[in-house]
């Protein structure tokens, strides 16, 4: 049976699990690649507390037809524990905006502070993008998006447990109750992590399932009579699949889907063992971190983001530095906010409900203004705010035209009546278009976008994260398309190759990932039967599109490893102006099996490949910039400026022979 003490040192321990593992997943601390079950071993501690307190108050008659549980009072008191710390920090954040954020950022800190308090921001990122991008480590309050869920989920329970009872008044309907929509939310789950993995990340129906484990974890341990030795054996096993879960899990996991059982299941029973003072939760230290769990948990990640905005990410003392900074904003958010707002907000509760909505309101105004103001600008200087404004100047059609996940269909066109070309591949693609456009020879022609992101050009694809991954359909159509449209017409192949070959590299120093596509079977490296495969899937493919026309295949584009806007942006404000480049060397390095892959295709397929390194690149290096102006909104896509260089390389697709390749040595003048 549950202890019936009102403190329990396990729960308190839990927290403190569960913060740490989150904490150190988010600075990149080895052997917690699965640290982000923190944030489920929380779900389900909510739950649990949650469902008590809702259970107990109903449980208590205050008179006859009503019950001491206050559904406002529950709201009330969610609130006083959640917000405050809650507000110091958005208003902190916008605070040390002001002096240091460019425009856009600045303009979405404001609208993500203002969605944080409003307890929306799950459904803000969910729009926005999925939680394990590049983007999303430079997003300083992405992790509120679970405090919206939890708060949702508040909002929610009593009014159901409520009905229940009013139905049905007892354990046993609420029981049956919370299990019915249990099993429905993770139903939902599993299912919508396949079809949907952002949807099942970031919303309610997909993770009440958590929270509900733990509220049936209250509703049926007193049920339960255990001996001391099955109740060390519960909480031994159960610390046993969380720390499982941490080490074995990564950010490629389907999450949360059928996987997520194994945390959710070994905090289920930690709280059925209910062992008070044992070695793993007991520990003063361990209480002292439970303790602070809500305030470290919101300060972490904003210092974790600091990291990457001042290029640290991968630097061992910056990273130690954070976490000892993380303690200590935890501490003192802790100490002068949490503790002292728990404490003096136990006025008349008409009283308190006002002063916390007051507050909330006036906190989530400069949010609102900021957004208004389209992020304030002039506080930066004009050179400053010039060079952070080349991450936006992309392709202005990239969200009408370049398909993200199959829901959008591709096919958008760009220039006049006729059909003068095709451009197919991925995001590269689409940042290029356009300057395939511009090559065109004639204004009465266009050129017809045939792009999807992370989708390059192979045939039969799968990715193992997404098994509704719209890649290979895609292709499908393309090869439909191309067997319909007049022979004379060149089609043009964009794709980064070297990300799919060797993985990612946006960060210096970084590992190379395990693959999560494939074509035959998913391979656990980036070995070299896996590159093979890859290769050869890539030259059959172009060789299917070769059968009816010219194709031509646009080669690497330098990637510069650190986010050239951003980068630049960062050393002006420092009044020390810098450019982003590599050396040829490392272009080479980098790109060699892709470059052996476009030979192999030339040779095979009789394909042409188009070199931008004369028009991005000297005998030196591989420049992201030009006159002090980015040629690059990210690390590896080249901006509208950048792709402008390469409008002379795609007139030649409509100049040079049909028996000659468009080819040029990195290096080689201009």
């Amino acid at each position: 049976m549950t202890p019936t003490k009102t403190f329990r040192d396990d729960i308190n321990g839990l927290r403190a699990w569960a913060v740490v593992s989150v904490i150190l997943f988010h600075f990149h601390v080895p052997g917690f690649a699965g640290g982000f079950v923190g944030v489920d071993i929380f779900f389900v501690i909510s739950g649990f507390l949650m469902t008590g307190i809702i259970i107990r108050g109903l449980e208590k008659p205050r008179s006859e037809g009503s019950y001491a549980f206050s559904l406002i009072g529950f709201y009330l008191a969610r609130g006083v524990r959640i917000i405050p710390a809650l507000l110091v920090l958005c208003l902190t954040l916008l605070a040390i905006g002001w002096f240091f954020l460019p425009t856009i950022e600045y303009r979405s800190l404001g609208v993500h502070s203002t969605s944080a308090l409003g307890f929306l921001s799950n459904f803000k990122f969910w729009a926005e993008a999925g939680y394990f991008d590049t983007a999303s480590h430079e997003k300083w309050l992405l992790h509120t998006w679970s405090l919206s869920v939890e708060w949702q989920f508040y909002l929610v329970l009593p009014l159901i447990l409520m009905l229940v009872w009013k139905l049905a008044p007892g354990r046993k309907a609420a029981t049956l109750a919370a299990f019915a929509v249990f099993v429905i939310s993770l139903a939902l789950s599993v299912f919508i992590s396949r079809s949907s993995p952002g949807a099942a990340f970031y919303l309610l129906h997909t993770r009440a399932w958590e929270m509900l484990a733990g509220g049936l974890v209250f509703l049926l341990a007193d049920r339960l009579t255990l001996a001391e030795r099955s109740r060390q054996w519960l909480y031994g096993a159960g610390f046993a699949l969380i720390a499982l879960s941490i080490a074995a899990f990564d950010s490629t996991t389907v999450w949360p889907g059928w996987k997520a059982l194994v945390p959710v299941l070994g905090t289920a029973m930690v709280l059925v063992a209910a062992r008070q003072k044992a070695l793993l939760s007991g520990h003063a230290l361990i209480q002292r971190i439970g303790d602070w769990s809500y305030s470290l948990y919101l300060w972490h990640w904003p210092l974790a983001v600091a990291l990457v905005y001042l290029g640290l990410q991968g630097d061992t003392t910056a990273i130690i530095c954070s976490l000892i900074l993380t303690l200590l904003c935890g501490w003192l958010s802790f100490r002068f906010v949490e503790g002292p707002t728990r404490s003096r907000l136990k006025m008349p509760m008409p009283v308190t409900m006002s002063v916390l909505a007051c507050v909330t309101v006036l906190a989530a105004a400069p949010g609102v203004g900021i957004y208004l103001q389209n992020g304030v600008p002039g506080r930066l200087s004009a050179e400053v705010e010039g060079i952070f404004a080349e991450a936006q100047n992309r392709n202005p059609r990239m969200e009408e035209c370049h398909a993200v996940d199959g829901r959008n269909v591709p096919g958008c066109t760009y220039g006049g009546e006729t059909l003068g070309a095709i451009v197919i591949g991925d995001s590269h693609a689409a940042s290029v278009v356009r300057s395939v456009e511009k090559a065109l020879p004639s204004e009465q022609l266009h050129v017809l976008d045939w792009t999807l992101n992370t989708c390059q050009t192979i045939r039969g694809i799968k990715k193992a994260n997404d098994p509704d991954f719209p890649c290979g359909p895609f292709i499908e159509q393309a090869l439909l398309l191309n067997a319909n449209i007049e022979p004379h017409i060149p089609l043009i192949i964009v794709n980064r190759l070297s990300g799919l070959l060797l993985g990612q590299n946006e960060v210096a120093g970084t590992a190379i990932q395990p693959p999560n596509k494939y074509v035959s079977e998913l391979r656990v490296a980036r070995d070299e039967t896996y590159r093979d495969e890859m290769k050869e899937s890539f030259v059959q493919t172009v060789c299917e599109f070769s059968k009816t026309r010219k194709v031509f295949i646009l080669g690497p584009t330098p990637e510069l490893i650190l986010d050239v806007p951003k980068t630049m942006g960062r050393a002006a404000q420092l009044g020390k102006p810098m450019r982003v480049s590599i050396t040829t060397q490392d272009y080479l390095q980098r790109h060699q099996y892709a470059l052996d892959t476009l030979d192999l295709a030339v040779k095979e397929c009789g394909a042409h490949v188009l070199d931008p390194t004369p028009f991005l690149c000297d005998e030196l290096a591989c420049y992201g910039d030009e006159d002090g102006l980015p040629l690059y909104y990210d690390d590896d896509h080249l901006n509208e400026r950048g792709g402008s260089r390469l409008i002379p390389l795609f007139e030649s697709v409509f100049t040079e022979p049909a028996d000659g390749p468009v080819q040029a040595s990195v290096g080689q003048d201009q």
